[in-house]
């Protein structure tokens, strides 16, 4: 996958348009983990707009992301930086070859234990 792919990718999962972000720090004023962060929240944003893949997929901060949604909240121009922050970390670990279970590989034990719903919505969200 190109470089650009890989950043098309980011935009697509992430299902935000990060142009539309005007860089007021709202997200980064609610975010829990800041001070844990070496890339806050607008930053995200701001580096899919300006094509960093690198600095993105260097961070540190999308294992530091909590994804309470608290930066979407506050957001005035409905940008999601905490789309673009796991859109990052499925693409690191889809990198790393860790792109989770396959349906096959589900235990039967799971079946009787989980409802049917969380497994098609996991099933939905890993394989983007």
């Amino acid at each position: 996958m190109t470089r650009q792919d890989t950043l098309e990718n980011i935009v697509r999962i992430s299902g935000t348009d990060a142009k539309k972000c005007m860089k007021c720090g709202k997200c980064d004023g609610r975010c829990p983990a800041y001070n844990d962060m070496d890339v806050k929240p607008h930053q995200f944003v701001n580096y899919v707009a300006e094509g960093k893949l690198e600095k993105l997929l260097a961070s540190h901060a999308i294992w530091n992301c909590l994804s309470c949604m608290a930066c979407v909240e506050r957001c005035p121009r409905g940008v999601a930086p905490q789309g673009v922050i796991e859109a990052v970390r499925d693409t690191v670990i889809r990198m790393q070859g860790n792109n989770g279970i396959k349906a096959e590989e589900i235990p039967p034990i799971v079946d009787e234990m989980i409802p049917q719903q969380l497994l098609v919505s996991a099933y939905r969200k890993y394989n983007k």
